[in-house]
């Protein structure tokens, strides 16, 4: 549980930083704020990969396992946005996202068992791509929700708390859109090797009550592809109706909508094809 708590606490503590720092603009707070993130994502790094030696693979078939590592895998690409943008105005939006998810595994860890079904490399790129994507579409999302959010200040003059704190339009832009081209290209490749790993597993195990099921019918599948085709058409809409600004935000904060609700509710909640590290 120490290995769920310790990080968990660590981001709380960054959160609180990102807080004060989007609150006061003070330099010193920012660069503790990123400090303390960076001290998360290390130590969460630790602890994935004592989870990874326990059961000889990377820990996510489990859902709570797999909810940490989406956390892990936000918090190193916002770190990886903040260091190449030396932007932290977004920390204080994407920490509440990782403490709330990082609560999860830290009150329920869950147990993950080996199945023999998992024991292939295709099914670790497709879960870790899936994930990646999934992290570039939340910061996306974010991104896309605070670009609505100053669009709104502007458009009714009132250039107040957030407009003087967030980056500007053009700025915003520009950062939803490379999250959304690299979230679809990860979440492209999940696809297809999940096809690949689903075929390859179904000639081992031909009567594998899971593996039968796959299919659109199953609510996992059938929202993933979902979340692929509407990623798909904001990179189309963006390269050729000109969706840019107001509209791709929309369509982002929608996409990431839909990504939640196959990471939480569905995983949680509902039997699929794909219940097998429970």
């Amino acid at each position: 549980m120490l290995q769920n708590a310790i990080p968990f606490f660590l981001y709380l503590l960054a959160g609180i930083a990102y807080a004060i720092h989007f609150t006061r603009r003070e330099p010193t707070i920012g660069r503790i704020a990123t400090t303390v993130l960076l001290a998360a994502a290390l130590v969460h790094t630790f602890a994935i990969g004592m989870q990874t030696m326990e059961v000889r693979h990377v820990p996510f078939a489990n859902p709570s396992r797999a909810i940490s590592t989406f956390v892990w895998l936000l918090a190193l690409s916002y770190l990886y946005l903040e260091l190449t943008s030396e932007e932290r105005a977004m920390g204080v939006f994407i920490l509440p996202i990782a403490i709330v998810l990082q609560l999860i595994p830290t009150l329920d860890p869950g147990v993950e068992h080996l199945d023999p079904l998992l024991d292939s490399p295709w099914f670790w790129v497709h879960t870790s791509s899936i994930l990646f994507a999934y992290a570039s579409f939340a910061l996306a999302g974010v991104l896309g929700l605070t670009y609505v959010l100053q669009f709104k200040e502007i458009k009714k003059k009132q250039l107040g708390f957030f407009y003087t704190r967030l980056p500007s339009l053009q700025v915003l832009d520009v950062m939803n859109g490379r999250a959304v081209a690299v979230g679809w290209m990860f979440m492209t490749l999940g696809v297809i090797v999940g096809i690949i790993w689903a075929t390859q597993a179904r000639a081992a195990a031909p009567y594998d009550a899971r593996l039968q099921e796959f299919s659109f019918a199953d609510p996992k599948i059938f929202v993933a592809v979902l979340t692929w085709a509407v990623y798909s058409f904001a990179v189309v809409s963006r390269r050729t109706l000109g969706w840019h600004g107001r509209r791709a935000a929309l369509v982002s904060a929608i996409g990431f909508g839909i990504v939640l609700l196959n990471f939480l509710p569905i995983n949680y909640f509902v039997t699929t094809s794909h219940s097998f590290g429970n």
